[in-house]
């Protein structure tokens, strides 16, 4: 007789539970963490996936943008920062933004990701200048830029209310909202790692509003630092709270955190078993999003492909440069091709769909 143990039944219970189509507690997510059987935990988020999403995987031509690296904030998690005036700091003019935009646009690219310190040197109108010349020049492609937790940034630089800076954004041709700055929702993780950024209900309230002015919106998680894992669930459950509330998020990405230094030994980077783990988890108690994406820059391509088969539908896209990890110690591709893509995505006997930000279908790749 095959012995079974408390948490193999408590296992059966999660997926009873999952397959009935029922809401997952902290307390099961946390079973879910302890739980050594991640494969059944993978099947269970896989079969999630394919309810919502069939064997359908997307993607995005799309291009990274920092135009500064000043900031004001201090986080320990950061290697992309600089002070005004310290070697490598940057903040790029109206000229210097088309020129880089210019170097490597290539047609195809539908959506612009712009993320960059807070820079207290600048006003808010060099924000809305950003977005505004971009729209100018490149009309028909997304502008997503500015974290919640800059908007919380420059609500505090002009004393407007959050949702009269996301009016303005909006009007200079703002489309959507990344979903950096969330990192960890707690704030017991933010006092110690991130204390000059939003706070919690702050970063939630921004997208609350913006989900209110019509706008569809992303969220990410940070994890593998000084965060518990009730912690990582915590967070997940104020994101489901407030998608139950709005219906306003596209998608939820977890982003292993990275390094000070590419020469950190592996030990100070997220296991490969914690990231299938998380993604996997990640599917199962957010029930309400439609996707999670596999952030191939944070957990490299093989990774990525694999999620596929872990609960995540969504390959993030092409990127062309990426910064802010690899200023923190990634190790990865900076950018993949489109071909990579559905590269990736077909080796994982899954179809490649290249969409735009808001999941509309460009094209299928059969």
């Amino acid at each position: 007789m095959i012995q079974t143990t408390p948490a193999d039944r408590r296992i059966a219970e999660i997926a009873e539970k999952v397959r009935a189509g029922q809401r997952l507690t902290l307390e099961d997510g946390l079973a879910l963490y302890e739980s050594e059987d991640l494969l059944t935990v993978a099947q269970l988020a896989n079969e999630v996936n394919l309810r919502k999403n069939g064997n359908r995987v997307y993607f995005i031509q799309n291009m990274y943008i920092n135009p500064t690296n000043v900031c004001e904030a201090k986080c320990a998690f950061c290697g992309f920062r600089r002070d005004p005036g310290e070697e490598g700091a940057y903040t790029m003019s109206t000229q210097e933004l088309l020129e880089y935009v210019n170097q490597r646009y290539y047609d195809g690219i539908r959506e612009f990701h712009i993320v960059g310190g807070h820079n207290h040197v600048v006003g808010f109108d060099w924000y809305l200048e950003t977005i505004s010349t971009l729209k100018k020049h490149f009309p028909h492609v997304t502008i997503k830029a500015y974290t919640a937790a800059e908007i919380e940034f420059f609500s505090r630089i002009t004393g407007r209310s959050f949702e009269a800076v996301l009016k303005e954004l909006i009007d200079a041709g703002l489309d959507t909202l990344p979903g950096g700055g969330a990192e960890i929702l707690t704030e017991r993780y933010r006092l110690k790692m991130s204390p000059d950024k939003a706070s919690t209900d702050d970063w939630l309230e921004v997208h609350r509003i913006a989900h209110k002015l019509g706008l569809k919106t992303h969220a990410t998680m940070l994890y593998g630092s000084i965060e518990t894992k009730e912690e990582r669930l915590i967070h997940m459950l104020r994101l489901r709270e407030l998608q139950d509330e709005t219906g306003g998020f596209m998608v939820f990405i977890p982003l292993a955190v990275q390094p000070k230094s590419v020469r950190a030994s592996i030990k100070r980077r997220t296991t490969a078993m914690d990231d299938m783990k998380t993604m996997a988890i990640s599917r199962l108690m957010l029930d309400n999003f439609p996707h999670i994406k596999a952030y191939f820059i944070n957990i490299g391509t093989q990774l990525a492909q694999l999620s596929m088969h872990f609960g995540a539908s969504d390959l993030h896209g092409t990127l062309i440069e990426e910064r802010i990890s690899h200023a923190a110690g990634a190790l990865t591709q900076q950018a993949l091709t489109k071909d990579e893509l559905i590269w990736l995505i077909k080796g994982a006997n899954r179809i490649p769909v290249e969409r735009d930000t808001f999941y509309n279908v460009i094209e299928e790749y059969k």
